[in-house]
């Protein structure tokens, strides 16, 4: 990816920052930097950054499961958060910034030292090419003595004091950063993408999973299964509840946090509550695709019956049926509820099993 020329600035050197990408860190600390300059900071401690950075990888790791790296510290500090807090997977980013600043767990702060010892002097390397192998077996007071003694870098360190050591972003980097921000972001986060589909190549829609989840329109997929409740009885899945009209939720069978689109057939009416308590968990595979099935034909067979549903359906197919091979296959006419079943769980399985072996935990209402 091409970035802005500048007639002052080593642009060579500064493509350069994601050359090797062996570990996420770089990516996370230079997007914290970038987003700093961006609200107009120029002097930055360390622990503002690492917090940053911990807040950026909560959701990957905390709601969309992603693999970071072997042993990855940013990894297992949201890990640790997560046993320690209260804090939901699709927490707000101020309410998780909030409670990093504040939290004083002996294992958050070894990690975040952890967090510090590397990245902060390493990521300037590609502009430091007479920096060889021992030189840069120092301290972190040393080291960053030394990096200080370099010309034209993106910053420099200030006195050191651990995790409230900071950085001064130099002017002209700082211009340059803020005047670019979008394009230099959208660098930042195609790198991330190469990285995060690297560590974790059976997992889609990396693209969709590098910020919170966002509310999602399914109204008219609600719409759909409201019309056929209003002709039909319908139970929902997990409850075996009655379906009404004024309390239709609609769930996603695999986590939406896994498969990261909104595919009819994954798709299933229940209720509000019976769906928060749900969340993005798995749904015991046992206990619910017979029933999932049985839904879903009674929605196939009502489709082909009523036109008012069959317009419905179409409405639905324009926006969350994607795959032409896979609306052929669910949805042609003339399949009996075995055979619908059975193509059902070949498209279904795979990917239900594929979140279970990315962590996503058994759900069972009952249990």
């Amino acid at each position: 990816m091409q970035l802005p020329y500048s007639g002052v600035l080593d642009i060579a050197h500064f493509s350069r920052l994601f050359d090797n990408k062996s570990e996420c860190y770089k990516l996370f600390w230079f997007q914290a930097i970038a987003r700093e300059i961006k609200e107009g900071h120029r002097v930055i401690s360390f622990e503002a950054l690492i917090n940053e950075m911990i807040a950026d990888a909560w959701y990957m790791v905390s709601e969309y499961h992603l693999n970071l790296g072997p042993n990855d510290a940013l990894e297992r500090v949201v890990h640790r958060l997560s046993e320690i807090s209260q804090i939901k997977s699709s927490e707000k980013k101020e309410v998780i910034m909030g409670y990093l600043m504040s939290c004083e767990d002996k294992e958050v702060l070894v990690m975040k030292r952890t967090l510090s010892q590397n990245v902060p002097y390493r990521l300037q390397a590609p502009f430091m090419e007479s920096m060889k192998g021992k030189e840069w077996n120092r301290s972190g007071k040393n080291l960053a003595e030394r990096i200080n003694q370099e010309q034209n870098l993106i910053y420099y360190f200030l006195p050191f004091r651990g995790l409230d050591t900071q950085i001064q972003i130099q002017k002209e980097w700082a211009d340059y950063i803020e005047r670019n921000h979008e394009i230099i972001q959208g660098w930042i986060e195609l790198n991330l993408i190469q990285y995060l589909q690297r560590r974790n190549p059976s997992v889609p829609g990396i693209v969709d999973k590098l910020f919170p989840p966002k509310e999602r329109n399914l109204e008219k997929v609600k719409k759909y299964w409201k019309m056929i409740v209003s002709i039909r009885p319908v139970c929902e899945i997990y409850g075996e509840n009655l379906l009404n009209e004024k309390d239709i939720s609609i769930d996603h069978f695999v986590p939406w946090s896994y498969v990261a689109h909104d595919e009819l057939w994954n798709l299933t009416p229940t209720t509000r509550s019976i769906n928060s308590s749900k969340s993005n968990s798995l749904p015991d595979w046992d206990s619910y695709f017979p029933m999932l099935c049985k839904n879903e034909y009674l929605s196939y067979e009502m489709m082909w019956k009523y036109p008012q549903i069959h317009e419905s359906f179409d409405k639905c197919a324009k926006e969350h049926l994607n795959d032409q091979e896979t609306r052929h296959k669910l949805y042609q006419r003339g399949l009996s509820e075995s055979e619908f079943s059975r193509r059902l769980e070949e498209v279904i399985f795979p990917v239900y099993q594929s979140a279970k072996n990315m962590g996503f935990s058994n759900w069972n209402l009952k249990v």
